[in-house]
C-alpha cells in the first residue's frame, strides 16, 4: 500500500504508474474505470467487492470519500497497484475540506483514456445520477437502494430520475429468481389467476419483482411483507394448482409443481462482489431493468 497525504489527482496517477513500472508491467491492460462514491462507513466493503470483481473485469477503482469539515482542502491516498488482491489498480482517495464539494475534479484526471466509466454509489446515491458530476462520466451509474433509509422511496426517486445506463443492485439481486421463474414457465402452465410474493418488509427487490410478474404475466401480484431477510417465497395460483418457489436456507430452494415431484434448487443469496462483477459484464443499457423501474414509477 502506497500511502500519499496532501497530494492531487495526478500525483496519484503518477505514483500508479511508478508502481506498474517497478512491477516491470508498465501496461496496465485495464478494461474500465470505477469510480465509488461512498461514505467512511461503507466504502471499505465497496471497494473491497470491487477488488474482487476485479479479478474478472481488471480495472482501476477509484474510491472517493469526501470528509467535509472546517479543515484545509486536502487530498490524502492509498494506492494499491496488482498483488495478492488480483490484477487492477486501486485509488482510495479521502476529500477533506472544501474539496469534499468537488469529486469530479479529482477523478478526472484517474480516468482511464479510451476506456468505459463506471460509477458506483453504495449508498446516498445523487437525485439524478445521470446529471451528477460523477455519473456524467459514466456509461453505467449503479445505486443501491437496500442501503437507503427507505428502500422503496429511493426506488420511487430512481423511476423518476432514470436514463438509460442507470441500474440499482436490488435488481440485481433478483437475477438468479427471474431465471428460476422463467424456467418454471418453460413448461406449460395453464391460465395463471394471481400470484403472491413473501418477503422482508421493504425489500426493493421484492417490489420490482411485483412490477417484472405483473408487466410479463397481466395478473394480480400481491406481497406479504415478514421479518425474514430478501423475499422468502413466490406461488403461482393457476388452473391445475400452485406452483411455487419457496426459499428454505441461503443457499436453497425448494420448487412445487402440480402433480410432480418437489424439486430441490440452486438459489444463493449473492455477495456484492458478485453483483458487481453482473453488472460489469454489460456496458449498454438495461432495458428490462428500465422498463420495470419505469413501471413502479407509474404504480404498475
Amino acid at each position: 500500500m502506497i500511502r500519499l497525504e496532501d497530494t492531487s489527482g495526478s500525483a496519484v496517477v503518477a505514483a500508479i504508474a511508478a508502481e506498474r513500472h517497478r512491477q516491470g508491467s508498465p501496461t496496465t491492460g485495464m478494461v474500465l474505470t470505477m469510480l465509488i462514491l461512498s461514505d467512511e462507513e461503507l466504502q471499505s466493503d465497496a471497494t473491497s467487492a470491487a477488488v474482487a470483481a476485479a479479478r474478472e473485469h481488471p480495472m482501476r477503482i477509484v474510491t472517493l470519500i469526501p470528509r467535509p469539515g472546517r479543515t484545509a482542502p486536502t487530498l490524502d491516498a492509498e494506492i494499491a497497484v496488482g498483488g495478492d488482491d488480483g490484477p487492477g489498480e486501486v485509488a482510495v482517495l479521502r476529500l477533506r475540506g472544501e474539496l469534499s464539494l468537488h469529486a469530479n475534479s479529482v477523478a478526472v484526471p484517474l480516468l482511464l483514456p479510451d476506456t468505459p466509466v463506471v460509477a458506483f454509489w453504495p449508498s446516498n446515491a445523487p437525485h439524478v445520477p445521470a446529471d451528477d458530476p460523477i455519473g456524467k462520466h459514466a456509461q453505467r451509474r449503479i445505486t443501491d437502494s437496500v442501503t437507503c433509509e427507505d428502500p422503496l422511496a429511493a426506488l420511487t426517486e430512481r423511476s423518476r430520475s432514470y436514463r438509460p445506463g442507470d441500474t440499482d443492485l436490488a435488481w440485481s439481486r433478483l437475477t438468479p429468481w427471474r431465471s428460476i421463474i422463467a424456467s418454471a414457465f418453460d413448461r406449460p402452465v395453464n391460465d395463471v389467476k394471481k400470484a403472491r410474493i413473501i418477503a422482508e418488509a421493504g425489500n426493493p427487490s421484492a417490489a420490482l419483482l411485483r412490477v417484472w410478474l405483473r408487466q410479463r404475466l397481466s395478473v394480480d401480484i400481491s406481497i406479504d411483507w415478514d421479518s425474514n431477510p430478501g423475499i422468502s417465497s413466490v406461488a403461482f395460483d393457476t388452473a391445475d394448482g400452485e406452483l411455487s418457489i419457496t426459499r428454505t436456507d441461503r443457499i436453497n430452494a425448494i420448487l412445487k409443481r402440480p402433480d410432480t415431484p418437489d424439486a430441490s434448487i440452486y438459489l444463493p443469496r449473492r455477495d456484492l462482489a458478485t453483483l458487481l462483477s453482473e453488472e460489469l459484464k454489460r456496458l449498454d443499457p438495461d432495458e428490462m431493468y428500465g422498463t420495470v423501474i419505469k413501471g413502479y414509477g407509474q404504480g404498475q
